[in-house]
């Protein structure tokens, strides 16, 4: 049994590097599970842009994008996303058609309203945190450049014009789902981190998608990504061991960005309302055998109406990530 071919499965890769791991073999890792996900027909790989984060290499989102689709050959590579408000929208414009030119019809462009780091981190970028009021804006600008129809006269991206690099909205809030609706883009719900709206979201979005939106694009239809995270493996118990220690790993990651935890604080935690807190930010996720993984994820997306599913390998251990792909696999070979 393997995952229903109904429905497109993709990945997010927050490309981890783990204690005691230097960051280049934490390129490497998350270059061989992108090579185990080509060769299974996943539609697409993305990454996202943090900033300031030890264990999160993916700063320099497109740079990674690039090196992730040099060693692949089939799968699609995104940003999921970059974060606009860090960036002008030409800058953006020409890396990502750089990155099209690069690797025709490969390349994907999700778009994030928030920063993506801390207040400290905003002012490094020289950015004063009003950007994101302009975000449609923003977004209006991006896609008319990579169009080939430029808002700002005497201004083009070289190269980017004409590319016509595939735009997403990306969010975790209302406002996202009303915006990607407007313009009639695609939008993806972080529902892997912030699952409380996701049902509301996907409703909005449907509701106010409508075709004639910034991009006019007559035969336009919704398309709604939902976020998952998964574990599978045949064996049930090694599925809840490795959930644990990724469940362990996010309160480390949430809790402990300014102290060190060690495992016992960590198992405190657990019970305590700041950890149930960080772990209530986990429900949209599924440990267990193959066949309980697949129908979790049926009865997911069936229940929020999802075109796609955008799952997060949760697995601590890269065995068990491969296995959760080949296990999950949208095609025979897993």
């Amino acid at each position: 049994m393997t995952a229903t071919a109904s429905r497109p499965l993709s990945l997010l890769d927050l490309a981890r590097v783990r204690n005691h791991e230097s960051i280049s073999e934490g390129f490497a890792r998350s270059l061989r599970l992108a090579q185990t996900a080509d060769s299974l027909g996943y539609t697409r790989i993305w990454f996202a842009e943090h900033h300031n984060m030890p264990h999160v290499a993916s700063s320099a989102t497109a740079l990674l994008i690039q090196h992730i689709a040099a060693g692949t050959t089939q799968v699609r590579v995104g940003a999921g996303g970059i974060m606009l408000p860090n960036h002008s929208p030409l800058v953006i414009a020409e890396q990502f058609g750089t990155l099209e030119t690069l690797f025709p019809g490969r390349i994907d462009l999700g778009l994030g309203r928030a920063p993506g780091t801390d207040g400290a981190t905003v002012r490094a970028l020289r950015r004063d945190g009003t950007e994101a009021d302009r975000f449609p804006e923003d977004v209006m600008e991006l896609a008319a450049y990579l169009a080939g129809h430029s808002r700002v006269p005497g201004v083009e991206a070289y190269p980017g014009r004409a590319t016509h690099v595939p735009l997403y909205i990306l969010g975790s809030s209302l406002y996202g789902a009303q915006l990607a609706g407007r313009l009639g883009l695609p939008f993806a719900f972080a529902s892997h981190f912030a699952p409380q709206l996701l049902e509301q979201a996907a409703h909005t979005y449907r509701e106010s998608f409508t075709a004639e939106g910034f991009l006019h694009c007559p035969d336009a239809q919704p398309h709604f990504i939902a976020a998952a995270n998964v574990i599978a493996h045949e064996d049930p118990a090694t599925a809840r061991q490795q959930r644990r220690k990724a469940e362990d790993g996010w309160i480390r990651t949430m809790l402990g960005r300014h102290k060190q935890l060690s495992s016992e604080d960590v198992t405190q935690l657990r019970d305590h309302p700041a950890g149930q807190q960080v772990l209530g930010m986990l429900t949209r996720t599924i440990a267990g055998t193959q066949d309980e993984v697949v129908q979790w994820l049926d009865e997911f997306a069936d229940q929020v109406g999802a075109d796609e599913l955008m799952l997060v390998n949760m697995a601590p251990d890269e065995e068990v990530q491969h296995r959760t792909l080949a296990l999950l696999a949208p095609e025979p070979g897993g």
